[in-house]
């Protein structure tokens, strides 16, 4: 998972989603109510973690969850800029799964670049349970230095290592207000989101009305981010960067 580090388009549909390209970085705009927001602080929950337990049955490749489609080959393309940084994102579903504990999981790969630099390149491995819930069940990471080389691992985990579980990507029916920890891997990736609030985001690929905002909050460091879903297209913003382009593969198992 990364790190806590406009057209006139709008989002429906899982299938063969296309959205053009921007050239230059800019950032989202978000159209949420304040009342939004007051709801999300009475309706706060925290999700039990046995949503995604190893050994619960039925957990599946395919994904049924409107914000967190895995179809084989979908990918998206994301750029941003910070403290005059050009960073740019690509995700993209492999058709490839690892087993973890037991269970198949999806590989989705990010990769991440700084000013053209390729930074790290990590390979994510999810399920969808039997209700809907996204699961993580860990990551495989490499990160280079300016001339290529990996040079660390950090952040890696499996749910299947001693002390490890999987845990809650994004729930089955997303709401403002929900907690849930994505990462248990204690003291190395210990990650827990928020949902925040739900409204409409127009960023370069396109204007999607049914979105949710998510913060992460980072434990261990105390890091912050927050990330932005749309309905059947998945994420649309990570932190600085922003949806540029992508494609939303027919989903199955």
């Amino acid at each position: 998972m990364r790190r806590n580090g406009i057209f006139a388009a709008t989002a429906w549909g899982v299938v063969s989603l296309f959205a053009c390209d921007a050239s230059e970085p800019t950032g989202p705009v978000e159209e949420f109510s304040a009342a939004n927001g007051l709801a999300a602080a009475a309706a706060s929950q925290t999700l039990d973690p046995a949503l995604c337990a190893i050994d619960r049955p039925g957990y599946t490749l395919g994904s049924e969850n409107d914000f967190f489609p895995l179809g084989v080959g979908s990918w998206w393309k994301f750029k941003g800029e910070e403290d005059g940084t050009l960073l740019e994102l690509r995700i993209t579903v492999l058709n490839q799964t690892e087993k973890v504990g037991g269970v198949r999981t999806r590989v989705v790969e990010e990769r991440e670049w700084e000013d053209g630099n390729l930074l790290e390149v990590s390979l994510n491995y999810y399920a969808e349970a039997s209700d809907g819930t996204v699961c993580y069940f860990g990551e495989a990471v490499d990160i280079y230095d300016e001339d290529g080389n990996i040079v660390s691992h950090a952040g890696a985990w499996r749910a299947d290592e001693p002390g490890n579980a999987p845990g809650i990507f994004m729930p089955s029916d997303p709401e403002p207000g929900m907690t849930y920890q994505m990462e248990r891997a204690p003291g190395i990736a210990e990650d827990t989101a928020t949902i925040l609030r739900s409204g409409r985001v127009r960023v370069p690929a396109g204007t999607f009305f049914e979105t949710i905002k998510i913060r992460e909050t980072n434990p261990l460091d105390g890091g912050t981010g927050t990330k932005i879903f749309a309905e059947d297209v998945g994420l649309i913003v990570d932190g600085p960067v922003t949806l540029r382009q992508y494609f939303v593969a027919d989903d199955g198992d």
